[in-house]
């Protein structure tokens, strides 16, 4: 599972049945680095994300991807590689 923040939607003009009902949204994944403000995360990777809880651009997520991110539907079948499994209000990092 990882930490990231939503950027923008995801706009189909034909969706997969199974795929109705919820959104897909853009997350860019979140290193640690991002987290403490040393690095804009725009510069990495993005991800779309199966989210059925409706979160909206600038919020951070839990993520699960690859068949992990599929699981909650199970045995229904949904071709999702990402999850959005959480939506954190706070993170807060310890100095070790």
């Amino acid at each position: 599972m990882r930490i990231a923040e939503i950027v923008g939607k995801v706009t189909l003009s034909r969706v997969h049945p199974s795929l109705q009902g919820a959104q897909l949204k853009l997350a860019v994944p979140l290193l640690l680095s991002h987290l403490r403000g040393e690095k804009d995360p725009l510069d990495d990777e993005f991800l779309v994300v199966f989210d059925p809880s409706s979160t909206g651009v600038g919020e951070q997520i839990a993520l699960s991807e690859g068949g992990e991110a599929a699981q909650p539907f199970y045995p229904e079948f949904k071709p999702v590689d990402a999850y959005n499994a959480a939506i954190l209000d706070t993170v807060h990092l310890r100095d070790q």
